[in-house]
């Protein structure tokens, strides 16, 4: 008998599940932040996903838009990275980010996948550490590359990037080439920091117009 996984969390989670959608045979969840402890602990205990795979953060804020978009040809060549992209303030502020929560049963052979979409100002959720002690090193690493601020967590540091390191490096609105750059410096013995040196510019990609592979005969 196949275990019907969709009909097992309307039973379990009826208030608790703002959407449900079940692609590629693999079902995703959207809850509330307030209710992400209780939730992951009926996943856990009341449906058998014993397993954390995996916790990652997201960046709405440009969400649907792409500055490499081709739209017209003009004597500079395509338009893609030509013009910066534009967007709603409705896509910039609100719920920017989100943390997606990978779990696995092995019991029932399922996946799901959970997300929590999280303030622009405030992104803060509560640790599910005391449910899944891999969560650790996730959520640190969240908060290291996006910013979201797990509330419990007995230790939430930096776990890629150094200690002074300045801002968020895997938000959208992070610089390709950073804030500062470092170097060991002989005369002081040590590592420091400097303002970057690099300028900061856009790459277009090069187009051939004319290319004899591809020439008509017949307009010869």
């Amino acid at each position: 008998m196949t275990y019907d996984l969709k009909a097992q969390l309307e039973q379990q989670l009826p208030d608790l599940i703002l959407d449900i959608e079940s692609q590629h045979d693999e079902m995703t969840i959207q809850v509330s932040a307030e209710n992400i402890v209780n939730v992951c602990t009926k996943l856990r205990d009341e449906l058998g996903f014993e397993q954390l795979i995996d916790i990652c953060g997201v960046d709405y804020s440009e969400y649907g838009g792409s500055a490499w978009g081709t739209k017209t040809a003009s004597d500079k060549g395509f338009s893609r990275a030509v013009e910066a992209a534009s967007f709603t303030a409705d896509e910039r502020e609100g719920l920017r980010f989100a943390v997606v929560y990978h779990l696995l049963s092995i019991q029932h052979n399922q996946r799901i996948r959970v997300t929590v979409r999280l303030d622009s100002d405030t992104p803060i959720i509560d640790s599910v550490t005391p449910i899944w002690h891999s969560a650790n090193w996730f959520e640190r690493e969240a908060f290291d590359l996006f910013g979201i601020l797990f509330d419990g967590h007995d230790d939430l540091r930096r776990i890629l990037t150094d200690y002074g390191f300045i801002g968020y490096p895997f938000r959208k609105d992070f610089p390709l080439i950073g804030h500062v750059e470092m170097r060991y410096d002989a005369e002081k013995k040590r590592v420091i920091y400097e303002p970057v040196s690099i300028e900061n510019r856009t790459l277009v990609p090069r187009v051939i117009r004319d290319d004899n592979r591809y020439i008509d005969e017949n307009e010869v």
